[in-house]
């Protein structure tokens, strides 16, 4: 039996085998001379209508892995369904337990936060929950193939779905934007809710506490929104969504500049938590949600793959450290990481950064390590 690394290497080629095996598979017939102009023609026809396919193919490929704009920087698409869930009677989008099917990227920190306050809340009854399979294509985000079973993968059970866009397209045929995760999803009135990652945990923290194991407990508390809106701010324009401005920069110019408000945003973290347990002083709170999703992410994939070079949560930044190793060893938390997905995701679907497809083996600093709390 193989060693279990070289497992995971073999099982990597072969999700990519199959095309390549159709692809070059040549047979072989004796062809006599009387349809040899007939085989001739049809091969013609074949070979053109394959050509204008793979171009299409090719097109489509090259569109979803363009992520800069002219000018070399990224830019982060507004999110378009903006629909609130509330506990009010006459809500168009009631809160009910079981109404709701959450569809998710173990891999994608934005989804990532959608999963965490969905555990915190202990909402795993009342709102349902798919998972796509890491591999993001030219058609993005996708479930098992039939014949496939990716661990982690959850197979869509309410709508039925291949492929993450056909959610959004029957819920917008017209549909024209990136097909992104999270999304909240309303089985009534068969359609797509909210998509944006800072609204959907809004309300999965206060809408379904009639059904959660931690009602009355919010992540967004009265007395500390300001507090919590003004790190949200720019933790997200400097780290959260920085990381991504950095690696998927394409001139020098933009990746140094977002480069440098990584680090920068990092070196406060840094210093509030030397003072501080949480974010927000002793309050655990959405803020910490935000960031942690991130920091889990930031040494094993955005050091390396974002260019991110300048410095290491393990060996850099002792006090996001500990707060990272504290945030993951809260209950419920360990379950929410799935660094398999993380790690394929980035090192495997961004083919114009890391074309080998060839996936770092570190996972970041070990997280079960006993902390020092504040």
């Amino acid at each position: 039996m193989l060693p279990k690394h070289l497992q995971t290497l073999q099982a990597r080629r072969l999700l990519l085998a199959p095309t390549f095996r159709s692809t070059f598979r040549i047979h072989c017939y004796p062809v006599s001379s009387a349809i040899h102009a007939n085989f001739t023609s049809q091969r013609t026809f074949l070979s053109t209508a394959n050509t204008k396919m793979v171009e299409q193919k090719d097109a489509a490929a090259a569109s979803i892995f363009k992520w800069a704009s002219k000018d070399g920087e990224f830019r982060r698409q507004v999110s378009s369904f903006r629909d609130v869930v509330s506990t009010e009677a006459d809500a168009k989008f009631k809160a009910e337990p079981g109404r709701y099917h959450l569809y998710v990227s173990w891999a994608c920190p934005w989804a990532h936060r959608a999963i965490i306050v969905r555990a915190l809340k202990g909402l795993q009854d009342v709102i349902g929950l798919s998972a796509v399979h890491y591999l993001l294509q030219d058609k993005g985000w996708r479930f098992d193939h039939p014949g496939e079973s990716t661990p982690g993968v959850i197979n869509d059970n309410v709508n039925g779905a291949e492929y993450l866009r056909d959610i959004y397209f029957k819920a917008e045929p017209n549909y024209e934007g990136r097909f992104t995760v999270p999304v909240l999803w309303d089985k009534k009135t068969q359609t797509i809710v909210n998509n944006e990652s800072s609204e959907i945990i809004r309300f999965l923290n206060t809408a379904f506490d009639e059904w959660s194991s931690a009602p009355g407990v919010s992540y967004y508390p009265e007395n500390l929104r300001k507090e919590i809106d003004d790190l949200n701010g720019w933790i997200y324009d400097e780290i959260n969504n920085g990381v991504y401005k950095a690696g998927f920069a394409t001139t020098q110019e933009a990746y140094e500049k977002n480069y440098k408000l990584v680090f920068q945003g990092l070196d406060k973290v840094e210093n509030i938590l030397a003072k501080k347990e949480w974010l927000v002083g002793e309050t655990f709170t959405e803020a910490d949600i935000r960031l942690f999703t991130t920091i889990v992410r930031f040494d094993p994939v955005y050091h390396t793959h974002f260019k991110c070079t300048g410095g290491t949560i393990a060996h850099s930044y002792p006090n996001i450290l500990r707060w990272t190793r504290q945030f993951y060893q809260l209950p419920k938390i360990a379950e929410t990481v799935n660094m398999e997905h993380i790690k394929n995701h980035y090192y495997m679907s961004h083919i114009q950064i890391n074309p080998t497809r060839v996936v770092p083996v570190w996972n970041g600093p070990d997280l079960t390590v006993p902390y020092a709390q504040k």
